[in-house]
């Protein structure tokens, strides 16, 4: 009979030889995407480490050097910048999802996540009829290509509540209008925005924009403006959205921070002040920009806000009174000479397809070939099109551009829309940005002219405009964080859309993967439509 002694002993010995003979070699787990041999930015402004990232579920598992277990698909990265999927905090892209979700002068920038309901309009009011919740739930059947997040806009709020009229809201309105941000911003919505150059918002007074941004406070949201004036009294406009950010309690995000027409280049350094000053005495206050000379808006906006109360047929009608159209006239010619004359006013879009032979033209020229007087030309167009008309005003100064996107309280954003090169999207004349911003930085203001670094260009992108609208996972290389990725190469990534011709995408721009989903691949479009709304949250920004 074996004894116990005897029988463990020979049990050892056998595992010891077994051990010897086939040592044990776990299973090489497969991760679903592994990103190979890249230079990692991070997000947070940290130089890059050359490491791999691995990706499980549409979330970052892994980082590290060298690793060892395979992807089902992996991306040589090899001699490629690896950076955290762009975030474009100030956003148009989706006007255009629902023609054609995969969204194709977006995501080919590298963008993963649309900050969008900017200048002061979403496609939501915050009403029970028309509600964040049931936006998101419409959005995310689109299956779009890029993640979206909204804010609540205040004219759209306004003008669902009083109508495209200047007056100040009764007490009830108000408490109506406030309960709208509130639903809007408990069910998701990442901060509330104004266009205070545009009605009905430019109808809103200092008082009721502190009302209704008040729901932001406990949040830590922040209040998002087009200011009232971007020009000869710009700098006003900036202490009024101080002003309400103060008021409010929340925190302030100036958008696409510009001094317009060559008379005001000089204020620069003013609104450098103003900000950093707001910052000293506790607000949160930071900007975006864009990186080009040109701005983009509707024909109207060369036209003074008083005319435009009751709306597009009252406005029409001021334009011929005679009561009211030599100072029309007068208002509006002044805001074309401060921007450089009627040469500086590209037409982007009409309604009507007789007009189209304007898109893309500069109005004066335009005119001339018509025998036309420019002014009138454009009131034409106005008239003809029922004030549906867009425009490119070049007013801005590229040296004031270092400035701005150098920085430390600036974040890149597009102001653009989204559109292809194909299908229904293609239609216009619009400005470059939508199709060329993100690569621009990293070209022409990072690698040529130098105005700042890469790192912090990346940074400006990615984890600072994620912090500052609370999308808690997204914007940094990190475990655990949702794997919106972007593979380029620092040496050629470059814009190829420009003003004449604004339908080309970027180069340099290889592979994009969003939500852990190839959504570019080798550069072309993978027809993934992996993003979805995001919801902002309450944990903190970094």
């Amino acid at each position: 009979m074996t004894t116990r002694r005897e029988f463990l002993a020979t049990s050892a010995a056998t595992i010891g030889a077994a051990s010897m003979a086939a040592p044990y070699v776990p299973k090489r787990r497969a991760y679903d995407l592994v990103v190979r041999g890249g230079q990692v930015l991070d997000g947070t402004g940290a130089s890059a480490r050359l490491v791999d990232v691995a990706v499980t579920n549409g979330r970052i598992v892994a980082v590290g050097a060298s690793l060892t277990d395979t992807g089902k698909e992996e991306i040589n990265a090899k001699g490629m910048t690896v950076a955290p999927g762009f975030i474009d905090i100030h956003s148009h892209g989706d006007g255009n999802l629902r023609e054609d979700p995969r969204a194709e002068s977006v995501i080919r920038q590298g963008i993963t996540t649309i900050v969008v309901g900017a200048d002061g309009s979403s496609r939501f009011s915050g009403d029970a009829d028309n509600s964040f919740a049931t936006w998101e739930s419409r959005t995310n059947a689109l299956a779009p290509a890029v993640n979206v997040a909204s804010m609540i806009g205040l004219g759209t709020v306004r003008g669902a509540v009083i109508g495209d009229v200047d007056r100040k809201p009764t007490a009830a309105e108000l408490t109506h209008m406030t309960a709208m941000v509130e639903r809007a911003v408990s069910e998701g919505a990442c901060g509330a925005s104004t266009g205070l150059e545009y009605t009905p918002g430019a109808f809103a007074l200092t008082d009721e924009l502190v009302a209704l941004c008040r729901p932001l406070s406990s949040r830590r949201l922040s209040y998002s403006t087009h200011m009232r004036n971007e020009d000869d009294q710009l700098l006003e406009s900036i202490d009024e959205s101080i002003a309400v950010a103060r008021g409010a309690k929340c925190g302030l995000q100036v958008s696409h921070l510009k001094q317009q027409g060559t008379r005001n280049w000089n204020k620069i350094d003013a609104c450098f002040s103003r900000l950093t000053d707001a910052r000293k005495a506790g607000i949160d206050a930071w900007f975006d920009v864009y990186p080009y000379v040109a701005y983009s808006t509707g024909l109207t906006n060369l036209f003074p806000t008083w005319a435009k109360d009751g709306g597009n047929a009252a406005f029409l009608a001021r334009l011929t009174d005679s009561a009211t159209a030599a100072r029309i006239r007068s208002e509006a010619i002044g805001k074309v000479e401060l921007i450089g004359g009627w040469d500086n006013v590209q037409i982007s879009r009409v309604a009507r397809a007789e007009d189209r032979d304007a898109e893309g033209k500069r109005l004066g020229a335009w005119a001339a070939s018509r025998g036309q007087d420019p002014y009138e030309a454009a009131i034409g167009l106005l008239q003809r099109n029922n004030t549906d008309v867009g425009m490119l005003g070049f007013a801005m100064s590229e040296d004031n551009l270092d400035r701005l996107l150098a920085h430390d309280l600036a974040m890149v954003c597009s102001d653009g829309g989204g559109f292809a090169v194909d299908g229904p999207t293609r239609r216009g004349s619009p400005h470059p940005r939508g199709a060329g911003t993100f690569p621009r930085v990293l070209g022409r203001y990072v690698r040529e002219r130098r105005a700042l670094s890469l790192e912090q260009a990346v940074h400006k992108m990615t984890a600072r405009p994620a912090g500052r609208v609370l999308l808690a996972d997204r914007g940094r290389i990190a475990l655990n964080m949702a794997a919106d990725l972007v593979v380029f190469d620092p040496a050629t990534v470059a814009d190829t859309a420009t003003f004449a011709n604004p339908f080309q995408y970027p180069v340099g721009i290889r592979d994009v993967v969003v939500n852990g989903r190839w959504s570019v691949r080798a550069n072309e479009h993978a027809g993934t439509g992996g993003g979805r709304v995001l919801r902002a949250t309450r944990q903190a920004r970094w």
